[in-house]
């Protein structure tokens, strides 16, 4: 008996009394010491990359263990570079996104040093001849233009940039592409030089909305701790980093290249190709894991082909990023009552034959479906109206569709021309019981349904001849 209460007791002592972790790092126990001190196994880990193994009794720590002596300055990169917390307060497609996107901005500011010069010497910089007072008046157009380009685009697409932000932010960075070409070609059109100047700048200005405003999107996507605030500004750090390498090399390059304009336009051609094929990298390596128009497409089109419902990963994957400004069905969320019906029979047939709080009305000449919202709409009913309009574009597309839905397409190309509220009538009862599936498999695959990313206009309505409204 006595044995067996010795045995237990030093199991206990053996047993780690508590343990502790720094982030994803490994534990590491703590166990009591014989004089009632607590004793603690090895050093912290702070996870990849946070301290160099010490050295064994007898080893040389300068020598054999040379590739480590490194790791502590990289500890101290990673602790001004990379969000706290890292890897676990990010999104899975920080990393692989950061870096790329450090490529891209690298190949960017070279450029942008190439483009720089040409603008400077389009001004007269180093021409004794040139006039101070007409650099200044370019200088003043140039600007102006750009600000006005701002407020313009701003109010124009201001709304329709965190629906989709990969596609924005590609265009931003290939228009800065565009806006760079363009003050490389000013020098050698002294006639327009103004007039390029200021187009550049314009298109330069655009950038910077777009940019800026689909940068607070992704921030906002990789930010998993409550640490957007933390993500953004580490963001800001890596670039300006970047930046500074790319001065660096600039210095060494424009001496090299200023007397050549054909080295100086070829480098920047293989500049601007490193540029856009990172960027394009840098994008399509993001996973949202919030449904938009694109993305829901897709996503639906694979769950009626095949039942069953894409998960982010590949969802992003097959995103259409240079096509999904123009989408071939025309779908209005949100839209004002009275663009939908103008009689009350047209506002009883739209009603009849449903509970959702939406309105639905589909023009299936030029496949166009305009929704009107109800005040008690949430998330889930407008990811319900977008998925009914999807339904009904499907309709007038090839390839399989389940039962009920393929019955009903067969219908409408066999016979006469259905009015578009009966087919809206009978495409709510499929809805009835395809969409909860769709929902489940949604949330199941890992999607975000609590909230979405598709463009919703801000009208609501209400319409007394309903019967009552679900509210979702």
């Amino acid at each position: 008996m006595d044995s067996a209460l010795e045995m237990a007791d030093a199991a206990s002592l053996r047993a780690p009394l508590c343990t502790e972790q720094f982030g994803s790092g490994a534990p590491r126990g703590c166990r009591a010491a014989a004089d009632g001190s607590l004793h603690w196994e090895g050093a912290p880990r702070r996870g990849w990359l946070s301290r160099a193994p010490t050295a064994k009794p007898g080893q040389d720590a300068g020598g054999g263990g040379a590739p480590w002596a490194a790791l502590p300055v990289l500890s101290g990169l990673r602790a001004v570079l990379l969000p706290r917390g890292f890897p676990d307060s990010v999104s899975p497609d920080y990393l692989p996104y950061q870096l790329w996107d450090s490529v891209q901005a690298f190949a960017s500011s070279l450029s942008g040093s190439l483009a720089t010069q040409a603008v400077l010497q389009g001004l007269g910089v180093g021409d004794a001849k040139a006039s101070v007072s007409a650099a200044t008046s370019t200088w003043l157009v140039k600007d102006s233009t750009g600000m006005l380009g701002r407020i313009i685009f701003a109010w124009w697409k201001g709304s329709k940039l965190d629906c989709n932000a990969k596609q924005w932010r590609l265009f931003a960075d290939i228009l800065n592409d565009i806006a760079m070409f363009l003050e490389i070609m000013a020098p050698m059109y002294p006639i327009f030089f103004t007039m390029t100047v200021s187009t550049s700048n314009l298109a330069k200005c655009i950038v910077g909305v777009a940019g800026g405003a689909t940068r607070a999107a992704l921030t906002m996507h990789q930010a998993r701790r409550n640490n957007m605030a933390d993500v953004s500004a580490k963001d800001s750090s890596q670039e300006t980093v970047v930046n500074l390498a790319g001065l660096l090399v600039s210095l060494l390059m424009l001496p090299l290249v200023s007397d050549c304009p054909s080295l100086s336009f070829g480098c920047f051609i293989l500049l601007t190709a490193l540029h856009i094929y990172a960027n394009y990298r840098a994008v399509r390596a993001i996973v949202l894991e919030t449904l938009n128009e694109s993305r829901l497409q897709l996503v639906l089109k694979h769950f009626l082909e095949r039942g069953e419902v894409l998960e982010p990963a590949l969802a992003n994957q097959m995103e259409p990023l240079w096509t999904g400004f123009w989408p071939s069905l025309s779908l209005s969320l949100g839209a004002p009552l009275h663009h939908l019906v103008s009689s009350v029979s047209e506002l009883k047939q739209l009603v009849e034959g449903h509970q959702e709080p939406y309105l639905l009305c589909w023009n299936q000449s030029q496949n166009q479906v305009q929704v009107a919202l109800s005040q008690d709409a949430g998330p889930e009913t407008v990811l319900r109206a977008a998925t009914h309009g999807l339904v009904l574009g499907a309709l007038q597309e090839d390839g399989p569709l389940p039962g009920e839905l393929a019955e009903l397409r067969d219908q409408v190309r066999a016979g006469p021309m259905k009015a578009s509220w009966i087919l809206v009538k009978e495409t709510h009862q499929v809805l009835d019981t395809l969409f909860p599936k769709f929902l489940k498999g949604l949330q199941a695959a890992g999607w975000k349904t609590e909230k979405h990313h598709l463009e919703v206009n801000e009208w609501r309505a209400t319409w007394p001849l309903s019967p009552e409204k679900k509210v979702s």
